[in-house]
């Protein structure tokens, strides 16, 4: 039998079910798998009791005969914006160090009575802020991937969720939440060669969930491929009373329709997404994702969305606006850190926490978004960038009428070396170029590998979808899967 950490979601699933194994042997050598990569930095906590006894009530319930919960025996990786009772819960930041939380988000709850176990707690992006992972106050995540080409720089696993993304690819966890506001399931996704999935904004509940842009942020599911992000999204989505954003909505049995015939199916190309400088090696790989989703028997054709060049400059007017709200609760009043000089009052209180508390890329976003939110520049700046946001989701109604889904690539690059870009903020957010768009939409998108740079590093390719059609964007997902064949994984070094 091949090592058990090398299955994914459904083959653990299925096989605690056959009792081809138990579920404490598949918990068992997850956490050890766990221990010994500690070096990649993925995982902020480590949780081996609680993926242990949900294992043990997985077996327990098998031994008995009763019917086991659909992630029964499945030990997964919890990214450490999603507050979990009684663990620590930071957004990989200083000013919230050693915050547990006294209760469960609404996601992480639902995985649980799922079945799944927690593995710990994954490292990322502080408040989500970034495209690398190097912006967490407890040091970067390192990606499993090394270049072909000799040289040994750690590579970036894509961010925020890149703790998520490089656990995974390392087969430190089958599967593992993520959220996306800009493209932060779907970029790292395409860094290290796995899939991910952000669904329609409201699928998933975003309460518990540490707030970076509230009309932006989405959970979603992150994999090893297209049929376990559909089990995943089965158990995490699902109307939440608690959040006034939550769609009313049944949540449909997306593995039951997975279905990789793409007949009848029109797949629009937009012509904006070629963008000046692209690499010859994404835009080979974006004509291959042409070619099989025709082979797949879908029709291509070609769409306009006019309004893309002017989907980053509004993501990061809209997205630090909405930060610059969100983070002002850390004050250092009721929770978190507080740094309080010898004889300081409340503002210098404030002051002292925040500045100490929060790293460079989180108050550079605070400073933004604050700056136009103030009474001068809000008409000018926020209120124009939610008029543009408006414009991009009418070019995507648009679109609709003559395709069903879209596909374009995932990233503009291969993963780069870190701190090969962090100088660079503008360098930073171009690493969002195609995933903001549809995000600023609300619309369900996914990344899947679709094969490897000259340099031995994934790439991957895109499926954008009407709203509410995850099933669509699924089966597309899977119909790319297959012809690409992607089997690549990282050589262990670390």
């Amino acid at each position: 039998m091949a090592d058990l950490t090398d299955l994914g979601v459904a083959a653990i699933r299925d096989g605690v079910r056959a009792g081809t194994f138990s579920a404490t042997d598949v918990a068992e050598a997850f956490n050890a798998q766990v221990a010994r990569a500690r070096t990649l930095n993925a995982f902020l906590v480590e949780t081996p009791d609680h993926a242990l006894a949900a294992a043990k009530a997985a077996d327990d319930a098998r031994a008995k005969g009763e019917d086991l919960k659909p992630l029964a025996g499945v030990p997964i990786g919890m990214k450490d914006l999603f507050c979990t009772k009684g663990v620590a819960s930071t957004a990989a930041s200083h000013i919230l160090e050693g915050f547990k939380p006294e209760y469960e988000s609404t996601v992480s709850q639902n995985l649980w009575d799922a079945g799944a176990g927690m593995l710990g707690k994954l490292n990322m992006d502080q408040f989500a802020m970034g495209s690398s992972n190097e912006t967490s106050y407890f040091g970067n995540v390192i990606s499993p991937w090394r270049r072909s080409d000799g040289g040994n720089a750690p590579l970036a696993p894509g961010g925020s969720s890149g703790g998520s993304s490089a656990a995974i690819a390392a087969r430190l966890c089958p599967a593992a939440t993520g959220t996306d506001t800009g493209g932060s399931i779907r970029q790292p996704a395409a860094f290290t060669g796995i899939s991910g999935i952000k669904p329609t904004y409201g699928r998933c509940s975003r309460w518990g969930v540490v707030a970076f842009a509230s009309s932006l942020d989405q959970a979603g599911p992150m994999a090893r491929d297209v049929r376990d992000c559909a089990i995943m999204l089965e158990a995490m989505a699902g109307f939440d009373a608690k959040d006034s954003t939550s769609l009313q909505l049944d949540v449909p049995k997306w593995e039951a329709g997975l279905n990789a015939s793409l007949k009848g199916k029109r797949i629009g190309i937009p012509k904006e997404y070629c963008v000046d400088g692209m690499p010859a090696e994404i835009e080979a790989l974006w004509q291959r994702g042409i070619d099989w989703v025709k082979d797949a028997g879908a029709e291509v054709v070609e769409v306009s969305l006019p309004h893309t060049k002017y989907a980053l400059p509004a993501y990061y007017i809209i997205a630090p606006a909405e930060a610059s709200s969100n983070l002002a609760r850390y004050d250092g009043v009721r929770y978190g850190l507080r740094d309080l000089p010898h004889g300081a009052n409340l503002q210098e209180m404030y002051a002292a926490t925040r500045a100490e508390g929060f790293g460079a890329e989180v108050k550079r976003r605070i400073l933004i978004g604050t700056y136009v939110l103030s009474a001068g520049f809000y008409d000018a700046y926020f209120t124009q960038a939610s008029k543009v946001r408006t414009l991009i989701a009418r070019d995507f109604d648009e679109a609709w009428k003559s395709c069903d889904l879209l596909l374009t690539p995932t990233a503009p690059s291969a993963a780069f070396a870190l701190g090969e870009k962090s100088a660079d903020p503008i360098a930073m957010y171009l690493n969002d170029v195609f995933t903001v768009p549809s995000s600023l939409a609300g619309l369900p998108a996914m990344s899947v590998p679709g094969g490897l740079d000259k340099q031995g590093l994934p790439l991957g390719l895109q499926v954008i979808g009407k709203a509410l059609d995850e099933q669509g964007v699924l089966n597309a997902g899977l119909a790319i899967e297959e012809r690409a064949g992607f089997t690549a994984r990282p050589d262990r070094w670390w």
